[in-house]
């Protein structure tokens, strides 16, 4: 059920009782937007987010009619140093949950290894540019990052489309809170990331952010200033978002 429904600046934010209608709503506006992209240019470029966070969006994703053959998948952060069988790599995590499953036009990965990372940025920033993306997904961290952009990263005007950046403590916790990792100092210490300028030149973007944990970063967002200190923030002046929130995760910020 929707509970809420509200405009914050720029920013289209939906509320859902549950984390599994949150995760229908945010498919179904998603396959609308790569279903009139291929109608009107015959193809879609699509980056995903790969957290724990994203799964109900994804898994009903799935059950919309596509055709996945005309989209292209991209994703926005991978670690540097994780061996790339290891489970809680993010490319791993989207060949599990939708990258296998679909037969996608290609899939894009940043897995190298630490040696090659400056060179596989390069590449990715090349393919990003020849294939423009149209559609991000996102999730919003505990400590309010958008992918890896972390409050000391995060930069809305950066330079650069990619970049590398040592990971903050919350961050490499929520890893571990999330279940991907079983001890923190399993967590590799740097990633590579898309960068908030990227991300605010998307033409479109859906941010899924369901639980309690996120509560504190959701209210951060929507109601504290629009800052770097809290990268989220960004999505109330990005020309095409949505917000999509369960109670858990709206409570602190919203009144349902």
């Amino acid at each position: 059920m929707l509970l809420l429904e509200q405009k914050v600046d720029d920013l289209l934010v939906y509320v859902f009782e549950t984390r599994e209608e949150m995760g229908r709503a945010a498919a179904k506006a998603v396959a609308d937007q790569i279903r009139t992209l291929i109608e009107k240019k015959g193809e879609a470029n699509v980056i995903f987010a790969a957290a724990p966070s994203q799964s109900d969006m994804i898994k009903a994703l799935l059950d919309e009619e596509l055709d996945w053959t005309k989209v292209r998948g991209f994703y926005q952060d991978e670690y540097i140093g994780l061996d790339s069988a290891h489970p809680a790599g993010f490319a791993n995590f989207l060949r599990r949950h939708i990258w296998d499953l679909k037969p996608f036009k290609s899939v894009h990965s940043l897995e190298c290894s630490v040696e090659d990372a400056d060179e596989k940025m390069a590449e990715y920033a090349a393919l990003l540019t020849k294939y423009p993306p149209d559609v991000m997904l996102l999730g919003v961290g505990e400590n309010g990052h958008l992918a890896f952009n972390d409050p000391p990263y995060a930069d809305f005007d950066d330079p650069k489309s990619i970049k590398a950046v040592a990971l903050d403590l919350t961050s490499r916790q929520q890893q571990v809170n999330d279940g991907c990792f079983t001890a923190l100092n399993e967590v590799p210490t740097h990633a590579m990331t898309l960068t908030m300028s990227l991300i605010l030149n998307v033409p479109y973007v859906v941010a899924v952010v369901p639980t309690k944990l996120k509560a504190n970063a959701v209210d951060t967002a929507i109601n504290g200033p629009i800052t770097a200190d809290c990268p989220a923030s960004a999505l109330r002046i990005h020309k095409d978002a949505k917000l999509y929130l369960d109670r858990d995760s709206a409570g602190k910020g919203l009144k349902l």
